[in-house]
């Protein structure tokens, strides 16, 4: 499997992108290019799971290195483990989902698919790169183009929010390059430094060296997955977004900084790991709760999903944290089941409106007799985010719980059982808001005139309910594919705390 294609495809279709003529080349090529992302990701899956029957127990498949820069030590280096091709996965269902839902655009169409396709040129290659210089490269390619699809075809306080998360988000990028810089000279490979991911799990950095700049790259990191306090950029930034961009931003982005603090500053510096797992469960605990209280104050639809994925995300952060091998491998499962969810959640509120023109709770209602399948769909990823079983929200949850209550500590099993807690009031939240959106009378008149999804909407809503369901009713395949890197990673940090 050459993993070059999942780059070079997305960077192809972006290029291809600005050469077609009318908006129905662009929406064809735009397709199939997210097309054979989708199917690239399934092949790789598949591949991957072939190479492991057949014992490769390599830690890393289907590497490609390449001397990069050979002054600095610079390789382009690519590899993928199980962590990597989940997420791999989770990017390809988000992007044809996003394209799909876009498919009226009509405000510069060809930049805003440009620009869609290439943040998952960004995406693949961050979560392949074995080298620190490329991830941060790739990093920094998922970002950049944030701005301009908030700030061009964004609502609302659209530049207000472009700016905030452009600045949050380079904040944290130059956090996470000092981070990476202060590993980089704390190597020694034959007199020469590496940014090599797998030379330096390998070797021993000073822990005075990694108590300084574990903090660097864990916030760093953390900054894109809504680490409390620097979590603000997250509602402003999911509201004024359009419905694609929200997607991408919260399925695929926000996945970014929780890969990052698992595979750079809790798998390469291990012993500040432990040192600091305190507070990063606290973080995390805070996050949870106040993430879950915030969006009960919530009366608009895009801030009630903006909020709550902060305490999603918080569950990410404190399976990380808990350092055990089920809590990390629920980390990496919330991951996927939050990105697949959230990019469902803000597709369904796209949708409606689309047609409503309000995101308003108090001004929706009895939308389930004019518009049955996005009220299906919106109920649907409703009960994902509460936790109903069946669904991915929870076996990724348990999954964090059981995990985080191996950690024997007495604070960190309080911390469990906040976390816990909190499902109750994101129960309330979320049963509220569908219930007065969908259910009862139609507050409008004007509603009985609206038209329910046409197929491309349900092709996109059809392919992320699948990627939940197959997740909640069948998770042994993503809990094995996961397993054996979150194994190694619990044997970088040498604290495999067994159930009792």
């Amino acid at each position: 499997m050459n993993l070059n294609l999942l780059i070079l495809i997305p960077f192809l279709t972006a290029m291809a992108v600005l050469f077609c003529k009318g908006l129905k080349q662009v929406r064809a090529v735009a397709l199939l290019g997210s097309g054979l992302q989708l199917i690239l990701a399934l092949g790789l899956l598949y591949r991957f799971y072939d190479e492991r029957a057949a014992g490769n127990l390599s830690q890393m498949l289907f590497e490609f290195n390449y001397h990069w820069f050979a002054p600095l030590n610079i390789n382009y280096h690519l590899g993928v483990d199980g962590i990597s091709v989940a997420m791999i996965l989770l990017t390809s269902f988000v992007v044809i989902s996003g394209v799909l839902v876009s498919w009226s655009m009509d405000t510069l169409n060809k930049e805003f698919f440009f620009l869609l396709i290439f943040l998952s040129m960004g995406a693949y290659g961050f979560f392949m790169s074995l080298d620190l210089f490329t991830m941060f490269f790739f990093l920094e390619v998922a970002v950049i183009p944030k701005f301009l699809l908030i700030g061009i075809w964004g609502s609302g306080k659209k530049e207000y929010s472009a700016m905030k998360l452009a600045l949050m988000l380079m904040g944290g990028s130059a956090l996470v390059f000092v981070g990476l810089i202060g590993l980089y000279f704390n190597t020694n490979i034959e007199g020469a430094h590496t940014f090599d991911l797998l030379q330096i799990s390998k070797m021993k950095i000073p822990v005075e060296a990694q108590m300084l700049f574990f903090p660097f790259a864990f916030i760093g990191f953390g900054i894109f997955t809504a680490l409390f306090p620097f979590h603000t950029w997250v509602p402003d930034g999911h509201s004024s977004a359009p419905t694609a961009a929200s997607m991408f931003l919260a399925g695929i982005s926000m996945k970014l900084g929780g890969y990052g603090c698992l595979r750079v500053a809790t798998y390469l510096m291990p012993e500040a790991a432990h040192a600091y797992a305190g507070i990063i469960i606290l973080l995390a605990t805070i996050a949870i709760i106040y993430g879950a209280f915030a969006t009960l104050m919530q009366t608009d639809l895009k801030y009630i999903n903006a909020y709550s994925s902060i305490s999603h995300c918080g569950f990410v952060l404190l399976g990380i944290g808990m350092l055990t091998q089920i809590s990390i491998t629920g980390a990496v499962m919330q991951m996927v089941s939050h990105g697949l969810m959230t990019a469902l959640f803000f597709a369904a509120i796209g949708m409606i409106y689309s047609r409503t023109h309000t995101r308003m709770v108090a001004q929706l209602g009895g939308l389930l007799k004019v518009m049955p399948f996005i009220s299906a769909v919106f109920v649907i990823v409703g009960l994902c985010s509460l936790g109903l079983p069946g669904l991915s929200g929870f076996v990724a949850e348990m999954t964090i719980f059981v995990g985080s209550w191996q950690n024997p500590d007495v604070l960190y099993r309080v911390a469990t059982i906040l976390a816990c807690a909190s499902i109750v009031v994101t129960a309330v939240y979320i049963l509220r808001a569908t219930g007065k959106t969908v259910l009862g009378p139609i507050t409008d008149t004007h509603f009985n005139k609206l038209g329910d999804a046409l197929w491309n909407e349900k092709l996109a809503a059809v392919i992320l309910i699948v990627g939940i369901m197959a997740i909640g009713i069948l998770p042994f395949w993503l809990n094995d594919l996961i397993t054996p890197g979150s194994q190694q990673i619990i044997l970088q940090t040498g604290q495999n705390i067994m159930l009792k």
